[in-house]
């Protein structure tokens, strides 16, 4: 495997609601490099897991603030990306 497509994708998203997602219109989440654009997750999805995608929708997550004790502060941006594949395609996570 190539550790560029590594790079890219950084975890599957598992919550209930990827989930059904996933059992119900073959669409899957994945937390990806916020410089990664959609010809880029597409091509290293399809080369990591061996699948054809047909489209992919993009969300950059803004920062909350959060504190610790009394010191205020930022959580990391990140992105997601809603992964639809093809009919009969499927992704075991």
């Amino acid at each position: 495997m190539d550790t560029k497509y590594l790079e890219i994708i950084k975890a599957p998203v598992i919550t209930e609601k990827s989930g059904m997602a996933a059992q119900d219109n073959g669409t899957y989440t994945f937390k990806v490099d916020v410089r990664a654009n959609k010809t880029e997750i597409k091509l290293a999805i399809e080369k990591l897991f061996n699948v054809k995608v047909e489209s992919i929708r993009t969300i950059n997550v803004k920062p909350k603030k959060k504190r610790v004790g009394r010191y205020p502060g930022l959580t990391n941006r990140t992105k997601k990306a809603i992964v639809k594949l093809a009919d009969g395609q499927s992704i075991d996570l």
